[in-house]
């Protein structure tokens, strides 16, 4: 097949297919983005001796060496929810493309032929994507390059990554997503009376629940054996005992994030068999139905909120430190000598972060519940048509949306603390001091000790953030069902 052809193939398609090609672009772009920031702060010139370059920039972050590799490693982790987005995306209208690939398997296509349409058209969304993200870089790095009268810059516009550096990024987003494309695909067999689609029809295992589980009573059997390695002096026991309590609660974020099939035909079955609203109960049937629909994007959703809980305990723990190392310098009348802006400063930072991969997951979210509407709206069209209220439909859409959500935020939330609760939940530091100039005066130890607050806070605003803008997303859906029960959705295709 030549590459025109193909190409015609894989950008000819129905409004769907059109959607389909813009997300896929979207998520393209915001991902080369991202790699392209990544690759420019690496790009940065370390400062050795050169005063000019440690001053060139403003913060801190970017102007130490040894900071900005930890600000390559959270954009990079930034890209993870993106790529769970991209692929929930190349899923976009899936019934309507089975279709248009059963009719070019008439029309004389080979299987592999079929396949390869399909993975064309995904490489060329995300080339598009990837090509526009490099755009919208290079101009934002112009239109952002402001230095002060000192001449510092607030980002590091005035680097750019090499020319391959830059042509591995435009060709590595499509070339991720055809690859991804085509590995969607290796469960779908095309012939040309129609696709037959291979999916997992058993339950999901009870593994990630037990893990689950075991990650909720975590915090109970953490707390009292962290304090005792707290007082435990150095061993091989309090080692083992410490690699065990980090085991489990890894194991727990495993679950989490691995169980989101079980966490949604687990809610469907209790809503099921608990429910009494026709809403409700349609969405515990479409869960376990389809209990695995989003869950890459879901996945990301929770390990985000994992780890911005984490991040919570971890300002918790640092607060605490420095309020010690301050009662210790004031009991012995010297000083502290942190900078905790700074700290704090780049904790802030990874908040944002963590903040921005919420969105990007409820993105994904989004296009997994606009997927589920539009390959059903002929049957929500009838449902509609024979009586049923669209506000029932609407209700069905925000419990699918919604009630695995819930349960499945606070088990994120107790999750994530508990990763850095695990060793221990009280601060300790002690100094030695003498009460006058002389040696002759005896040595007195102050030591001070502090129980870490739990961030009842901050674990709160994480979690009804993102429930609200999983409301938002639910809401969107229900904009969307509206759109897709006109009357006109009952002709015969």
């Amino acid at each position: 097949m030549r590459p025109a052809t193909l190409a015609r193939l894989a950008l000819t398609g129905s409004r769907t297919d059109t959607l389909r090609i813009v997300f896929t672009g979207a998520s393209g772009a915001l991902a080369a983005l991202i790699l392209l920031a990544a690759a420019a702060v690496a790009a940065v010139p370390e400062a050795g001796g050169d005063y000019g370059v440690v001053t060139r920039y403003r913060p801190t972050l970017l102007a130490e060496d040894g900071l900005r590799p930890g600000i390559v490693a959270t954009l990079l982790l930034l890209a993870v929810p993106v790529l769970a987005l991209a692929g929930q995306c190349i899923r976009f209208g899936s019934p309507a493309r089975d279709r248009r690939l059963a009719a070019l398997r008439l029309s004389g296509a080979t299987p592999g032929q079929a396949v390869l349409v399909a993975a064309g058209e995904t490489a060329g969304a995300a080339l598009l994507g990837s090509l526009s993200g490099c755009l919208i870089y290079l101009v934002g790095r112009w239109a952002l390059d402001r230095p002060d009268f000192a001449g510092q810059r607030s980002l590091p516009t005035d680097v750019l990554p090499s020319l391959p550096v830059l042509a591995g990024i435009v060709l590595l987003v499509p070339l991720v997503g055809g690859l991804a494309g085509a590995f969607l695909l290796r469960k779908v067999i095309v012939t040309p009376l129609g696709v037959v689609r291979r999916t997992r029809d058993r339950r999901p295992s009870v593994l990630p629940g037990a893990l689950i589980i075991a990650g909720v009573f975590a915090p109970f059997v953490l707390s009292p054996l962290g304090g005792w390695l707290r007082r435990a002096t150095a061993g091989v026991s309090a080692t083992v005992v410490l690699l065990a309590l980090m085991l489990l609660v890894l194991a727990a974020v495993l679950g989490v994030i691995l169980g989101t099939g079980w966490i949604a035909y687990t809610t469907g079955r209790l809503l099921r068999r608990y429910a009494r609203r026709p809403a409700a109960l349609l969405a515990g049937r479409q869960l376990m139905a389809d209990p695995w629909s989003g869950s890459r994007t879901f996945a990301a959703l929770l390990a985000a909120v994992i780890v911005g809980a984490g991040v919570s305990g971890y300002r918790a723990e640092l607060a605490t430190q420095f309020a010690v190392e301050d009662e210790l310098a004031r009991r012995t009348g010297s000083e502290s000598g942190y900078d905790t802006a700074f700290y704090f400063g780049a904790i802030d930072l990874v908040d944002l972060t963590v903040a921005i991969a919420v969105a990007i997951a409820a993105a994904g979210i989004l296009i997994a519940l606009a997927e589920g509407v539009v390959s059903r709206r002929r049957a929500y069209a009838i449902l509609v048509a024979t009586g049923v209220p669209r506000r029932t439909l609407g209700g069905a859409i925000a419990w699918q949306t919604l009630a695995p959500l819930i349960p499945a935020t606070l088990v994120a939330l107790i999750v994530g603390v508990s990763l850095v609760r695990a060793p221990g939940t009280t601060v300790s530091s002690s100094i030695t001091s003498r009460g006058c100039a002389d040696s002759s005066c005896p040595e007195t130890v102050v030591a001070v000790t502090r129980q870490v607050p739990l961030p009842l806070v901050d674990l709160a605003v994480l979690g009804a953030g993102t429930l609200a803008i999983m409301a938002l997303v639910a809401v969107i859906g229900f904009v969307l069902l509206r759109m897709s029960t006109d009357p006109g959705e009952l002709r015969a295709a």
